[in-house]
């Protein structure tokens, strides 16, 4: 039985995973492994991009996340300022009914229990426990923190309170070797644990970077997230460089006394089969008036419009808008066009500015008719295909611009009329990109700042810039970094956090799914 890493950062883990998804998946195919996990910190922002990158290289995907669960309820916000705000806790999606039970957990963290992080509480973990495997995590689990306390009852007590709400077989106590002493402490713990109640172990190495020789980047990482410089001692540090992909060998010489704890992880990795569904809408229904279907009440609307909009109506323009309507019916988009012009129609009739629309929705002559946008396509000669073709099936983006200062008016109403659970605001990242890694590292590292801004003023200011191809373009760049110690060891740090997500934000755009 093969082992698997089933404790794994990726750049999702924002400013302290610095894994990036297709080098994770590449290096864990060339050690040999042929499945990995994905655990990021309270979130599950890269699962999709590391489901497909591992399935177009081969490799399984398991998917997971290492939550924060509250000490009693998810709703209390103590003071407390301390380590005892949560403790860590690995979930592994076992089969499909475990994966949408993930994503309700991690959404739970968000929406009920957000304090410092998103935390969860047992009550959800009891009503979303279904194909889910449970690891007790690292030495910031409450079994671990019992362990170290020297609280052996209570920690025992733990594991098995974390396994009456996942069933025997579906939680596992985490074992891990990164050269601390108090891992030693809590290993001897959990293999006693192990021998007094049966649950079973499990070895996992706690990876951040994929590289034994990135170690020193994720340093700078870490500073870069806490405001601190690598010169600080007090700073927050992941000591010993062990924190990489590391190959089943090197696992296997951890662990001689627990072979065992390896096989299990081929074995959980074995039961973890989960298939994500691309390519199917899954919109809300738009209720329409009684005695209407979608389709006719969507037509009405639309033949009023253009009665409305032109004077007369040409054959050309009528045939223009059946065939558009024909389109809309058969790629099965109709409650789409009618949300849009809902919820674009409750903005106009309370005063809330909305723009006369922009991108390919510009082109249909039914989004002129519902009056979701304002620009006439026939005289602008604007093409309905570049926005909708049956010939490449994708989802139509109709982009909407609202006043900003009552922008969340229109939300309200959207959420109000669907229900909380069916509307989102997608989320957005802010990377690191070149210039703006750089000053990051060089502060980081504690050098000047007119060193960064020298450095960071030679990269250009030009879309997509990388670090190598300024250093292609710019003679001064590329000679400083030659000539330069401190300069080469800072954009040698750079280009491997460069791209790198560096923050999240919410996109100002909501999303209605079914």
């Amino acid at each position: 039985m093969g082992f698997t890493h089933l404790h794994v950062h990726t750049q999702y883990s924002l400013l302290d995973g610095m894994s990036k998804i297709p080098e994770l998946i590449a290096k864990t195919k060339e050690l040999g492994m042929d499945s990995i996990a994905i655990t990021d910190h309270g979130v599950m922002y890269g699962v999709i991009d590391f489901y497909k990158e591992a399935k177009a290289q081969g490799i399984k995907p398991i998917i997971g996340c290492e939550v924060y669960v509250a000490p009693g309820s998810r709703f209390d916000r103590e003071i407390d300022r301390g380590e005892n705000r949560y403790y860590h806790l690995i979930l592994l999606a076992e089969n499909d009914t475990g994966y949408h039970n993930l994503m309700k957990i991690v959404s739970r963290g968000f929406t009920d229990g957000f304090y410092y992080k998103p935390r969860v509480d047992r009550e959800v973990l009891e009503e979303f426990h279904e194909g889910i495997i449970c690891l007790s995590a690292c030495l910031a689990g409450e079994v671990a923190i019992k362990l170290n306390q020297g609280f052996y009852e209570e920690a025992k007590q733990a594991a098995l309170e974390h396994q009456e709400i996942f069933g025997k077989g579906n939680y596992f106590l985490e074992m891990q070797d990164h050269g601390i002493p108090e891992q030693r402490t809590v290993n001897q713990g959990l293999m006693r644990i192990h021998e007094e109640t049966g649950i079973e172990l499990v070895a996992t190495n706690d990876l951040h970077y994929v590289n034994a020789e990135d170690a020193e980047a994720h340093d700078i990482l870490l500073c870069i997230q806490t405001g601190k410089t690598v010169d600080d001692p007090s700073r927050m540090r992941y000591e010993g460089g062990q924190y990489y992909l590391k190959s089943p060998e090197e696992m296997m010489a951890l662990f001689p006394y627990a072979r065992e704890a390896i096989e299990n992880t081929g074995k959980i990795a074995e039961r973890c089969n989960v298939e994500i569904e691309f390519g199917v809408q899954k919109l809300p229904k738009y209720e329409v008036p009684e005695g209407y279907t979608s389709e006719g009440y969507l037509r009405e609307l639309c033949q009023e419009g253009l009665e409305k909009r032109y004077n007369p109506v040409t054959k050309e323009l009528q045939d223009r808008m059946d065939f558009e309507l024909d389109t809309i019916e058969k790629m099965g988009y109709v409650d789409y066009f009618l949300i849009v012009w809902d919820f674009i129609k409750y903005a106009k009739d309370h005063g809330i500015p909305v723009g006369p629309g922009r991108g390919s929705a510009a082109g249909a002559i039914v989004s002129y008719c519902l009056e979701i946008t304002d620009v006439e396509p026939i005289h602008f000669n604007l093409l309905f295909e570049r926005f909708l073709n049956p010939e490449r099936v994708s989802m139509p983006d109709i982009d909407v611009d609202i006043c900003p200062d009552r922008r969340q008016e229109v939300i309200d109403y959207v959420v109000e009329k669907y229900g909380q659970e069916k509307v989102v605001q997608i989320v957005t990242f802010g990377t690191m990109k070149a210039r703006q890694v750089v000053r990051d590292v060089v502060r980081a590292l504690n050098m000047p700042y007119s060193t960064g801004d020298r450095i960071a003023k030679m990269i250009p200011p030009t879309l997509n810039m990388t670090i190598d191809t300024a250093m292609k373009e710019v003679k001064e760049l590329r000679e400083a970094y030659e000539n330069e110690e401190d300069i080469r060891v800072m954009i040698d740090a750079s280009k491997k956090l460069e791209g790198l997500p560096r923050h999240a934000s919410v996109c100002d755009r909501p999303k209605a799914y079914g």
